[in-house]
């Protein structure tokens, strides 16, 4: 049976991909599953890469390269970066070779959902490329709800299926005078998007709930063959 997939996307760079991506892969390591974190690319440090190697199966023995196959040492957008393009194949056969030993991977993507990698190809198409359903990443804060609808529209514009939404707390406390906002989000997108399952996690939170892991495996499909 094929390696079943996750695309993790964020709203923006920022909000939390890494903490969610590295809880799933931890949850699905905990219920016997073999599961290895994927970074296609990474920008600047690869200490997000590192923590996915950490939280997957074999992690210790799984080189780095296999986990994030493209990396550019500054901190700018590949299309910035006078590097070279990222190579589409490598990132793929990366992608493939991961699939073939496990139960789940768990892809994080960079920055967010159209973030450019060249100028004709961006990681939407690597998530199209991949054929992964989605998870939207989104930080609790002021401004969530358009950048979390334009992200939704996005996605489904493509075509692929979006598993769920996760509402990230990236900070303990809310700023002044906005802690009704954090409050009301996930109502808020509860309501604008009805036929998708929304979850929260609050900062302190060391795991996902088993009900998020639950609909998480429920709603992501196999990636096929």
């Amino acid at each position: 049976m094929p390696a079943r997939s996750l695309f993790v996307t964020g709203t923006d760079t920022g909000v939390g991909k890494t903490r969610i991506a590295r809880l799933i892969l931890e949850a699905l390591r905990a219920r016997g599953l073999r599961a290895f974190g994927f970074k296609p690319v990474a920008c600047g440090d690869r200490a997000d890469a590192e923590a996915l190697r950490a939280a997957s199966t074999d992690g210790e023995s799984t080189p780095l390269d296999a986990i994030n196959p493209v990396h550019f040492p500054e901190a700018l957008a590949p299309i910035a970066v006078d590097a070279g393009a990222p190579d589409r194949c490598r990132i793929i056969d990366g992608f493939e070779a991961l699939a073939s030993q496990a139960d789940w991977v768990i892809v994080e993507g960079a920055g967010g959902w159209e973030m450019p990698l060249t100028p004709e190809w961006s990681m939407a198409d690597l998530a199209a490329d991949l054929a992964a359903p989605v998870l939207l990443v989104a930080a609790n804060r002021l401004g969530v709800l358009n950048h979390a609808k334009l992200t939704i529209l996005a996605i489904r514009r493509r075509g692929l299926p979006i598993s769920g939404i996760v509402l990230n707390d990236t900070e303990a406390r809310a700023p002044s005078g906005l802690d009704r906002v954090r409050e009301t989000n996930l109502e808020s997108i509860r309501r604008m998007v009805p036929d998708l399952p929304v979850w929260s996690l609050a900062f302190e939170a060391p795991a996902l709930p088993p009900e998020t892991i639950d609909g998480l495996i429920s709603g992501s499909g196999y990636r096929s063959s």
